[in-house]
């Protein structure tokens, strides 16, 4: 292939180094890396050239083309051989039109994308794939560590613990100790993963496993390496294609470390610069109210966010107060003409009641950005006839323990006030009646 991709500092600073190579942050600056494309290159094909090639491998059965990530290999990892990719068909995912549930909230084009709806059932499949391919690629090349390893808050580590068992590499997960759902721990057990719960939050989890990959001793996973981003990137490309290759008027993402938001715009950066679309989306940062930190920089003006302690909440995985990848956000944000918005432990709860109640099933992140979406609509800030797509970042079913507790009334500070418990009866034919008649009259 005549395509290559190289890591570059994100700052800057002069030189490049291979993909294959285990750095995580410039070795002149210590800024972010970022992955870079010879787009040159890339324009050997047109714009309508590169959108026919892609619908000609969407979920196509041939080795790696159906995967969402691989069937854009040159946009992603080119250079990669086939017989290194770990791919499990991820990508691909539903774009469900949420009809009902927009015309609650008074939006007559509002879409979800169902980015759960992949292998361990989240959106972090999409990095995964390419980072632990590009780890079988650089342990052929020499590279000796001990596991490949991430700190998590559950999606990231049953990801990495699943594409490492289908690798067959040893992996190694941190997670912050009886705060992740029991679905999430059970996933990486079950991958037979070393998991260690450490008493600490993510960011403590974070900062030990940084150390461990400074010494060399395992290869770090977390969105801080930017393999991770190329995957995630293809989400963006991925909803314009299902849209036949129309841009819609906003995108809302609930984030967390703020690597997500970095992807989206790479995405849609490859898409403008090689001539599929001439405008990009309104990018829309959704924030639990108890982990903002992107929402104080953003809303006080700054460009730099000032890391916090982020306070428990119901969307744990985005329960971060130091994210790593927060300049790259922050690029995203102003190119993308963004916004960043808040929810409050009740917003979030209430929308993902409200949205269940159509038919979604909502996990707690994915509702973070729904309840944003419903405070823009109703701000006047998201005109009620533009096209809105919801990124949902993971599948619901994953938090179990969220969905009782709300409909048992048992989250602290939270009235649920849609909330649907099951009525227990004697097996009684009558008193089943009763129970019809008083819910439906």
């Amino acid at each position: 292939m005549p395509y290559s991709s190289e890591f570059r500092c994100f700052n800057g600073c002069d030189g490049s180094w291979p993909v294959t190579r285990p750095i995580y942050r410039c070795p002149k600056c210590n800024g972010l890396l970022q992955v870079v494309h010879d787009i040159e290159a890339l324009k050997d094909r047109s714009g309508p050239a590169w959108m026919k090639l892609f619908d000609d491998r969407y979920r196509h059965n041939q080795w790696p083309y159906g995967s969402g990530v691989w069937g854009k290999r040159e946009w992603v990892m080119p250079q990669l051989p086939d017989d290194l990719i770990v791919s499990m068909y991820e990508g691909g995912t539903n774009l469900f039109w949420a009809e009902r549930y927009g015309r609650e909230v008074g939006l007559s084009d509002l879409w979800v994308k169902l980015c759960g709806n992949s292998h361990s059932g989240s959106f972090k499949d999409l990095g995964m794939t390419v980072l632990v391919s590009v780890v079988r690629q650089a342990i052929q090349e020499g590279l000796k560590v001990k596991a490949i390893a991430c700190a998590s808050t559950g999606d990231t580590s049953a990801s990495l613990a699943a594409f490492g068992a289908a690798a067959g590499l040893p992996v190694v997960v941190l997670l912050p100790r009886n705060k992740v759902s029991t679905a999430q721990l059970v996933q990486p057990v079950a991958h037979g993963a070393l998991v260690l719960g450490l008493d600490t939050d993510f960011d403590g989890c974070m900062e030990i496993v940084q150390q461990l990959a400074a010494e060399g001793l395992v290869y770090l996973a977390n969105s801080m390496n930017p393999l991770r981003l190329e995957g995630q990137k293809t989400v963006g490309i991925e909803i314009v294609q299902q849209f036949d290759w129309q841009v819609p008027d906003w995108i809302i993402l609930p984030s967390g470390n703020l690597g997500n938001a970095s992807a989206m715009y790479a995405g849609f950066k490859m898409m403008r610069e090689l001539g599929i679309i001439s405008r990009y989306p309104r990018l829309v940062v959704a924030q639990a109210e108890n982990a903002n930190p992107m929402y104080r920089a953003w809303t006080a003006g700054k460009r730099e966010v000032t890391p916090m302690a982020a306070k428990p909440t119901q969307a744990s995985a985005i329960q971060i107060g130091n994210p790593v990848s927060a300049p790259r956000a922050m690029v995203a944000l102003e190119e993308m003409n963004g916004i960043v918005e808040q929810a409050s432990e009740q917003e979030l709860c209430e929308a993902a009641a409200r949205a269940d109640r159509t038919g979604m099933y909502a996990c707690p992140h994915t509702a973070v950005a729904l309840a944003v979406l419903e405070k823009l609509v109703n701000r006047g800030v998201i005109p009620k006839n533009e096209k809105v797509v919801c990124v949902s970042t993971a599948n619901g079913l994953k938090f179990t323990e969220f969905k009782v507790g709300y409909h048992e009334g048992a989250i602290a500070g939270v009235k649920s006030t849609l909330r649907n418990p099951p009525i227990m009866l004697a097996p009684k034919y009558g008193d089943v009646i009763d129970a019809i008649a008083t819910r439906f009259g």
